[in-house]
């Protein structure tokens, strides 16, 4: 059975965050997700809340938005919302792409008929599957122009490994990963890049229709790819961030696939699957070492690093998409984040100095609760910005 791709604004932005719940005893993860749902005032306009696959756990999605100062603005929204929330509650929240000391052993998988038949089939991984990710949905006016932007993206695929990395501790130990998370995600089956096509109607009746008719997946759901197509909602998914430590972080990290998304159709170039040839081998340094990782051009196989490529592509897009100041503005904070180093990056040197992981989640916690309008001087909507 094929499924049909619905249209939708292209470029328009909405984000999903995946956000530890912690218990305040000891700063391990909390099992408290559906205490928390019952309890939580309805959210604004443009916010959902939703249970993930362990009650540790818990999925904000905001959107849609065809500016990403809109997406920053709810974020405030959305960081008031959850402060508010921990504080009547005694739950702390915080972002990053995996805890540094849980395990998986003590996680107990959410109440759905979903979750339950994932822990059926994958066993203790879906318990291992106890990691935070933000993705990031951008909209397609079609299917073709879908998979042609989820393909040509793939070289972009380590700057956002490279700029949300936040997970470099994994069950109690420094794992030397600047995103150790995508490790467990790789354990999955249907992990890893899509198949090749950029055709929608090949794409149905030459994979996902074949795939359905192996009871393999029963939906698009089913994949774990780095980017992957939502037919339901007319966008593409880019998946492989960890959630960032602020929201503000996440915002900018949707308005850069924004402004990347707008620059490939803009110049309408077909994906070439050859640029496939070096796709594991920069997702992994991306993984291992961020912004400081090798960096090898899937056109002109020359070497550089990530963070020197991610600086370049901003220099380009500057040139060529940036329109107005809202976008002025999110290229210079994005610079500014390069420049900065990563969360990962932060947290390593919190645990330099303090020698304890609790201290590293208590760190975390502070970080998602601080006000981040002061990080935008230049924005026109800053002075709208309150604590």
């Amino acid at each position: 059975m094929s499924v049909e791709f619905r249209a939708s604004s292209f470029a328009s932005i909405g984000v999903e965050l995946e956000l530890q719940l912690i218990d305040l005893s000891d700063l391990d993860l909390s099992s408290g997700a559906s205490f928390l749902l019952q309890n939580l005032q309805s959210p604004p306009e443009k916010i959902t809340v939703t249970p993930e696959l362990t009650e540790s756990m818990i999925e904000i999605a905001i959107g849609v938005f065809d500016d990403w100062m809109e997406c920053f603005e709810t974020a405030c929204e959305v960081r008031k919302l959850f402060v508010s929330a921990s504080d009547q509650l005694n739950i702390g929240i915080c972002g990053g792409g995996a805890h540094p000391f849980q395990r998986w052993q003590q996680r107990r998988i959410s109440d759905s008929v979903r979750f339950q038949r994932v822990s059926s089939l994958y066993g203790y991984l879906a318990k291992q599957f106890t990691v935070f990710g933000q993705h990031v949905h951008i909209g397609c006016t079609g299917g073709d122009q879908a998979l042609r932007l989820l393909h040509s993206l793939n070289r972009y695929v380590p700057h956002f490994i490279a700029l949300s990395a936040s997970s470099p501790f994994l069950q109690g130990s420094c794992t030397s990963f600047q995103s150790s998370r995508l490790n467990s995600i790789a354990a999955f089956p249907l992990s890893g890049r899509a198949p090749f096509f950029t055709e929608w109607e090949r794409f149905n009746t030459d994979f996902y229709e074949p795939m359905l008719s192996t009871g393999i997946v029963e939906s698009m759901k089913d994949f774990y790819w780095d980017i992957r197509p939502k037919p339901q909602y007319g966008t593409i998914e880019l998946r492989v961030c960890d959630t960032p430590l602020t929201l503000y972080d996440a915002t900018l990290i949707a308005g850069y696939l924004q402004l990347i998304c707008r620059f490939l159709d803009s110049e309408q170039a077909m994906p070439i699957e050859r640029e496939y040839m070096v796709y594991t081998f920069n997702r992994f340094q991306a993984c291992r070492f961020g912004l400081e990782g090798t960096y090898i051009d899937p056109v002109t196989r020359q070497p550089t690093t990530i963070g020197q490529s991610l600086l370049a592509t901003l220099e380009s897009l500057k040139q060529s998409v940036v329109n107005g100041r809202s976008d002025e503005t999110l290229v210079q904070l994005l610079f500014e984040k390069v420049q900065n180093g990563t969360d990962a990056n932060i947290l390593m040197e919190k645990y330099s100095h303090t020698g304890t992981m609790e201290d590293v989640v208590l760190y975390a916690m502070q970080l998602f609760r601080q006000p981040f309008a002061h990080r935008v001087p230049t924005s026109p909507v800053a002075s709208q910005m309150k604590s």
